[in-house]
């Protein structure tokens, strides 16, 4: 009943059939950016297709998927809400008194859709080369050292007037949630939505694991002097509920199948995962920052989801609202700069071309 309410809400306009041509394509140049692996999967009720390229073993090999985290935190949230253990409009500090007084007016919901205007952190070690991320690859972060690096400083922006897309805003709303249920994130994701769909080959590493469990595929690093270095090994705790999970395709494919389809948040507190706020971001462009999904409009289709890049991996996963196309996808390059995005936006070109489009 869910699914159809959401479907009767959403407008419903024919795609493109899918181009396999493209879409192998989009995966198949693994020099620009470099990367050892590619992986992507479509799928909907407008077509399926997967491929591979490169060094994927199997299509159920785990990878870290870095800010799509995020998706996962706000379906948490919003479930909190619905059960009446938490509101979006308490304010953050109501949890957490340790916080500095300047940002006393940033809100739960603030946090969810990047409108909190807390300062830059401070206090992050330095990992601006390939050598310093390798040094600091196995720190372990306690969710006081992290409460720990927001400044009392004056705020970015007074909260709820601008946006600006920052990890801190997860890390405080996890340990938000962590706060109201008792519970790790691990916990709690497991029990609403990872067990409940099936999901088993996703999870959100405890804060003292390091090695992806499992099959998985791996994640490089170009370092100047040492070559390719595998750092699939790596403790993920400083980003704990903004980028630490793991995850495959097929996993998100039928995680944001069943979100989009009203399984696992109700009816009116999933549309603010598809409403954003109505600021400007601190660059002047349109928010595109929703409650956990950001958005974006690709040959003129929109699609709503989230990107997420670790040290070696990136990964994404997208889907019209009416769900005729869903994209999950996986790449590993060697670097960790712009240049990623060639290979992100030939993905999303190809799942969205016009027939007449050929490589």
């Amino acid at each position: 009943m869910k699914s159809l309410l959401i479907a009767a809400m959403v407008a419903v306009t024919p795609l493109p059939p899918l181009q396999p041509e493209l879409l192998h394509a989009a995966i198949a140049d693994l020099e620009h950016p470099v990367v050892t692996s590619a992986q992507l999967r479509v799928s909907g009720s407008a077509g399926r297709w997967y491929g591979a390229e490169g060094a994927v073993g199997r299509p159920d090999d785990r990878f870290r998927i870095g800010s799509v985290t995020k998706v996962f935190v706000a379906t948490v949230a919003l479930q909190l809400v619905a059960e009446h253990k938490l509101s979006l409009d308490t304010k953050v500090r109501h949890y957490f008194p340790d916080l500095p007084e300047t940002i006393d007016a940033v809100t739960v919901g603030q946090l969810l859709n990047h409108t909190s205007g807390i300062p830059n952190e401070v206090g992050y070690p330095d990992l601006s080369t390939p050598e310093k991320v390798l040094a600091h690859r196995y720190d372990r972060w306690t969710p006081e050292q992290l409460r720990a690096l927001v400044p009392a400083t004056e705020p970015k922006f007074a909260a709820g007037t601008k946006q600006e897309y920052r990890g801190i805003n997860y890390l405080l709303a996890t340990m938000v949630i962590e706060k109201v249920t008792g519970r790790d994130l691990a916990r709690e994701v497991e029990k609403r939505i990872t067990r409940p769909l099936g999901l088993t080959k996703t999870y959100v590493p405890e804060r003292n694991e390091t090695r992806i469990r499992g099959a998985h595929v791996h994640g490089y690093l170009n370092v100047p002097g040492q070559g390719v270095v595998d750092v699939s090994d790596f403790n993920s705790s400083r980003a704990h509920g903004e980028g630490d999970m793991v995850s495959t395709t097929g996993d998100l494919t039928r995680f944001i199948a069943a979100l989009f389809d009203g399984r696992l948040v109700r009816e009116d507190l999933l549309q603010k995962m598809f409403t954003l706020p109505d600021v400007s971001m601190v660059d002047g462009r349109p928010a595109s920052y929703a409650t956990g999904l950001q958005t974006f409009t690709v040959n003129g289709i929109e699609v709503w989801g989230k990107t997420g890049e670790w040290y070696g991996y990136a990964a994404g996963v997208f889907s019209t609202r009416d769900q005729q196309r869903r994209i999950a996808y996986s790449f590993t390059p060697t670097v960790r700069d712009s240049s990623q995005q060639q290979m992100t936006l030939r993905i999303a070109n190809a799942a969205t071309s016009p027939a007449a489009d050929r490589p």
